[in-house]
């Protein structure tokens, strides 16, 4: 246990402190070119595809031993990654559609639902990515390198993506939620150790939430993303990752 802390505080520390510094929320030189959170989601993006969807394969037998053989048998941890992606969608869904009535200042910043729907859902999330750096330590240093990249390089894209849509309130608390989130899920990870089979499920949740935060940000209604730029991205970590 001792070694698992000392091998993974300092990385929940570093990715609680992407939000609590609000790295990436600040209005600063470098995060107003949008290639840079392009090339972010890049990483992102080629982190699911190239080490997540790949180890949940080898993951799925015992998935499927602890989960019966009925009907999709092999197809059900998929399903819950599609499930991920469904949920943060929706939650995309409700914040865009409500964005004119809450510009328009139909409730206070601090009292409207929908940002608290919306920083809640980023805050489970993030807890989620803390709690799961306990099994990335136990599978190896290596691992544990590449999500907490994966992850401190993600972290920048949410960060600008929520300040970018609720502005000087998320600048002002809703970051610090988010770095909590982060510790709380790693505290839970030290005290009740997943399974082989709960690893599976919460690495597929996690698989869905990256790809259509990132997308997100990559494809604002704005029509600021940079095609060219997150393709290097991607490809670029996609090597890495390869040469890992």
């Amino acid at each position: 246990m001792n070694q698992i802390i000392v091998a993974t505080l300092p990385v929940a520390l570093v990715l609680a402190g992407v939000y609590a510094l609000a790295l990436g929320a600040r209005e600063g030189r470098v995060w107003r070119v949008r290639r840079w959170i392009s090339a972010a989601a890049g990483v992102s993006v080629a982190y699911v595809f190239v080490d997540i969807l790949p180890e949940l394969a080898e993951r799925n037998e015992a998935f499927q031993q602890a989960s019966g053989s009925g009907l999709f048998a092999e197809q059900r941890i998929y399903v819950l990654a599609l499930l991920s992606f469904v949920v943060m969608y929706g939650i995309e869904y409700i914040v865009l559609t409500r964005r004119e009535e809450r510009r328009a200042g139909a409730w206070p910043a601090e009292r409207d639902p929908v940002y608290w729907l919306h920083i809640l859902g980023f805050a489970a999330y993030s807890a989620l990515i803390g709690y799961l750096l306990i099994e990335r330590s136990e599978s190896g240093h290596v691992a544990l390198a590449i999500y907490a990249f994966a992850m401190t390089i993600h972290f920048l894209v949410v960060n600008h993506a929520l300040a970018e849509e609720h502005g000087e309130v998320y600048r002002r608390q809703g970051h610090w939620l988010l770095a909590g989130s982060v510790l709380a899920g790693w505290v839970i990870g030290l005290v009740a150790p997943l399974s082989d089979v709960a690893f599976a499920r919460l690495f597929a949740v996690l698989a869905g939430g990256v790809v259509i935060t990132s997308l997100r940000s990559e494809l604002p209604d704005t029509g600021r993303g940079r095609f060219w730029p997150f393709c290097l991205g991607a490809a670029g970590y996609a090597g890495l990752l390869l040469m890992a």
